[in-house]
């Protein structure tokens, strides 16, 4: 039985069907990752005409997960406000501190609430909504949206069907960054995520709503290069499948050993790369340090041990990405030549007189 809807509503519906195709134009147009997020909330506070808006994202260890703010919006101040990516984890909020959005996260079914006015600061922002957000690749999260009535369903409509959109091209969007035996980050994102380290950082301190404060951002990164010891040696006397054992460990030891926000990439064979966030040349041969000793200490099946040789090396502003990598390149050939699993730094072979300058060269090309 067909259903033909008068013109009134017909009219009415329109408008909310085009507005609706529109975002899914624009979501579906980004491939930042980060963008995808702010593009979300953008649309939703269009569609709803409500308060305000957040996309929060679980982050940490499976065992104290906290809630990271990705995207926030506010109707009165069209600013769009984030945590930093670079954010300490013991600042953000545990996940039991929104028992809504755990709930949300737990049942993956949407829930709606009308706050007190002592539980709620804004007495314009009563009721809030929070779905969950439909992805299987990448940080689990949901919408939270702030509204002064509460949402219907018919309104709630065709953002589920933007949810449903977002999470499916965020699974694409994922799946195609991403190395498929280790789960890092492939070779083919790493430019993009280079020219945002290399660029100035700005000094200002990220607001977010409800009066929540997060700690003040950081400065530098620095770009490491490693590699495997012998691992051609692994492959011709395990098998390959022992070898790819190894890369796939080796990668969740880099996850356990840096932070939530530093990026790691798998490069191809035994080659990985990490672009480490902020500190001193002291702070970054720590982390690298700490990384190469829990690779030594952790008993791979079969091959019982294995060992990485990691050189790295402070991105400057006027960096391309072949010549940072060129530079902590020179690191691990000199950590190779020098016996393997060790940490050296570029700048500091410069300073001792064991590489003769700071010129970068790939073969026979110079850089710079």
């Amino acid at each position: 039985m067909a259903i033909t809807a008068t013109p009134s509503h017909a009219a009415a519906v329109q408008p909310v069907a085009e507005d609706a195709i529109s975002h899914l134009a624009a979501l579906t147009a980004q491939r930042d990752r980060e963008m995808l997020d702010v593009s979300l909330a953008q649309g939703v506070l269009e569609l709803l005409s409500v308060s305000s808006v957040g996309v929060y994202r679980l982050v940490g260890r499976d065992e104290e997960p906290r809630h990271w703010l990705c995207s926030g919006l506010a109707r009165r101040s069209q600013l769009t406000v984030s945590d930093p990516p670079w954010v300490d984890l013991e600042s953000l909020p545990p996940l039991g501190a929104y028992p809504m959005r755990e709930s949300v996260l737990e049942a993956r079914l949407l829930e709606q609430a009308e706050l007190s006015e002592e539980a709620c600061a804004d007495p314009a922002l009563r009721h809030v909504t929070v779905l969950p957000l439909q992805v299987e690749v990448g940080l689990p999260g949901v919408l939270e949206v702030w509204s002064d009535k509460p949402l219907s369903l018919q309104a709630l409509r065709p953002i589920q069907t933007l949810l449903k959109v977002f999470g499916n091209f965020q699974n694409l969007l994922e799946s195609s960054q991403r190395d498929a035996l280790t789960g890092l980050l492939n070779r083919q994102t790493f430019d993009a995520s280079f020219l945002k380290a290399s660029m100035p950082v700005a000094s200002d301190l990220h607001q977010v709503p409800a009066g929540e404060r997060r700690a003040v951002p950081v400065t530098g990164y620095w770009l490491g290069v490693v590699d495997i010891d012998h691992f051609k040696k692994v492959n011709d006397g395990f098998g390959h499948l022992i070898g790819d054992e190894v890369l796939v460990l080796v990668a969740r030891i880099m996850r356990q050993s840096f932070r939530h926000y530093d990026r790691l990439y798998r490069f191809g064979g035994e080659e990985f790369v990490i672009l480490l966030r902020g500190g001193n040349e002291v702070d970054a041969m720590g982390a690298f340090e700490r990384f190469r000793c829990n690779v030594e200490s952790y008993p791979f099946p079969q091959v019982h041990k294995v060992t990485v040789s990691v050189g790295f090396t402070e991105i400057q502003h006027q960096d391309t990405p072949n010549v940072s990598f060129a530079r902590a390149d020179q690191g691990v050939y000199q950590a190779k030549h020098q016996g393997r699993n060790q940490v050296l730094c570029f700048e500091a072979l410069v300073r001792e007189g064991v590489l003769a300058s700071e010129d970068t060269h790939i073969g026979d090309v110079e850089l710079f």
